[in-house]
């Protein structure tokens, strides 16, 4: 890998808390190199994405709000190139459509998506034979905790999830909340059998209503990164599974192995659990 041509990485939404910590991983890794840097914000337009994300020295790599330009610049170098896009869930869907039509591959840490819209860029992505990975968390703790809820779940008809974020997160339930959910509904079964007619005294007080009984439950607060609960009842015992992020540099190591993991497919790949 060292001898061969550095993947070229163009990092999306390069000036949120996500994308800065990309931004520093992807340019302290020998195998890649950040061709691009781009952020709606117009606060951040010109200022140089290594200065920024903290790095202490300029990576010469100035951010744009230019998507596509940025997307045709990527497109022209030796090596196919990467987007990292951690953005939000309004312009996801057109900015993973963009990166394929040139040739770029999609690394996705944005969560918002509908099932249609990835259908969608499945279908795309296949007539495309562009690999395009849609990742709802980066984490190596949050697959494990998934893992252990489809074990736990042989065992307990019972099941609710409670997903914590910070306050300036747009979409809820988190997508990593929806995907444990769904992971759950493949094991073949209905949880949470009524014992009782409940009645809310405020709407949505019992969380919402995934398939096959689940319920999950969204707080946002200042002060939370992302964490989540997996809880488990039976008669006489409770289990709690908890994943808790109290650094972002925690997803680091998921996204560098996306980045390189995605030059490899030619379809669209939906979970961190898919690669590993």
């Amino acid at each position: 890998m060292m001898n061969q041509t550095p993947i070229p990485v163009v990092v999306n939404g390069a000036a949120g808390k996500m994308g800065r910590e990309v931004v520093k991983a992807v340019a302290q890794a020998a195998d890649m190199t950040l061709v691009g840097a781009i952020d709606r914000n117009p606060e951040y337009n010109g200022t140089d994405a290594g200065e920024l994300a903290g790095l202490g020295e300029p990576l010469e790599v100035p951010i744009t709000d230019q998507l596509e330009p940025m997307l045709a610049f990527a497109a022209q170098e030796r090596q196919p190139g990467v987007m990292v896009d951690f953005t939000h869930p309004s312009t996801v869907y057109d900015n993973i459509r963009s990166a394929i039509a040139y040739g770029i591959r999609p690394v996705v840490g944005t969560t918002g998506l509908s099932p249609d819209q990835i259908q969608d860029l499945a279908e795309f992505a296949d007539k495309a034979s562009t690999g395009c990975l849609i990742i709802p968390n980066f984490s190596i703790g949050m697959v494990l905790l998934q893992q252990a809820a489809i074990q736990a779940s042989q065992y307990f008809d019972h099941v609710e999830i409670i997903e914590l974020h910070h306050n300036q997160k747009a979409d809820a339930p988190s997508g990593t909340a929806i995907q444990t959910a769904q992971m759950l509904t493949e094991m073949g079964k209905t949880y949470n059998p009524a014992v009782v007619e409940e009645t809310e005294k405020l709407p949505g007080a019992r969380g919402g209503l995934a398939e096959e009984g689940i319920r999950i439950h969204s707080i946002r607060l200042p002060g939370l990164i992302a964490h989540q609960e997996v809880i488990f009842g039976a008669a006489g015992q409770i289990y709690t599974l908890r994943h808790d992020t109290s650094d972002r540099a925690c997803y680091m190591p998921g996204v560098l192995l996306a980045i390189r993991k995605v030059l490899q497919l030619k379809s669209l790949v939906y979970g961190l659990e898919k690669i590993l």
